[in-house]
């Protein structure tokens, strides 16, 4: 279904999307997209193009509101269809940002990659995952750039490598063997696979269930936590080993 411009004013419209453009022999195409979908769309994420379009229509200049010549889409994208010419803007076309829209959207990846970072490293000195609040500061302090529209783990390595000076940090995958009353098993059951992998399970005899569980070393502290809440403390669990990662 053909979707209608929205009547908000020019200026409130341009806030809420970008301008994904593609400039081929002289000739321009723009769509305007929601900002959040991008990032989305160019990880290969499953996303419905048209919800996220401001309207289905591919322009020469999206200010001006001057469509793009189907003939010419047809040309150069093999398509006059505007939601598949507006994929391919999307995921391969340089993206027109204003500047609170790139700061905003820097904040949002930034924080996302704060929290991947605490999840999966840990400070090899102690053993211990380092808190978001460390980690933030520490990539202050290192003036990492944060790529609005590279994917986190696209970006974490180089980001690793600029904390290391300020930071004994490092990824690690913790493996923890659990042993719980059948009780505990069954209410712990959906924890124990949301935190990790479960690599080795054992039902006893007595009902109880012992296992291996594998995660990213960062999360254990919560792990460890979450089934003693859960358990009241009737839970056994030792850490075996961490296999390095980066």
């Amino acid at each position: 279904m053909a979707k209608e411009l929205r009547t908000e004013r020019t200026d409130d419209l341009f806030k809420q999307y970008v301008i994904a453009r593609i400039e081929k022999a002289g000739e321009r195409f723009e769509v305007l997209v929601k900002p959040d979908a991008v990032q989305k769309i160019r990880d290969g994420k499953e996303v419905d193009v048209l919800s996220n379009l401001a309207i289905d229509e591919v322009f020469r200049d999206a200010h001006k509101g001057s469509k793009a010549s189907a003939e010419k889409m047809k040309e150069f994208f093999e398509t006059d269809d505007p939601v598949a010419v507006a994929k391919v803007l999307i995921q391969k076309g340089e993206i027109q940002l204003t500047t609170e829209q790139r700061r905003q959207m820097q904040e949002q990846k930034r924080r996302q990659i704060v929290q991947y970072i605490a999840a999966n490293a840990i400070n090899p000195q102690t053993g211990a995952p380092h808190p978001p609040a460390r980690i933030e500061i520490a990539m202050e302090e290192a003036k990492v750039h944060v790529d609005p529209f590279k994917g986190i783990e696209e970006q974490v390595k180089d980001i690793l490598d600029a904390l290391r000076p300020l930071l004994p940090i490092r990824f690690e995958k913790a493996r923890i063997a659990v042993k719980l009353s059948a009780e505990d098993a069954a209410k712990c059951h959906g924890d124990i696979r949301a935190f990790g992998t479960v690599v080795k399970e054992e039902w006893l005899g007595t009902g109880a269930w012992v296992g291996v569980v594998e995660m990213p070393a960062g999360m254990q502290t919560d792990f460890l936590e979450r089934l003693n809440a859960k358990t009241k403390g009737n839970v056994e669990t030792k850490i075996l080993k961490a296999d390095q990662r980066i």
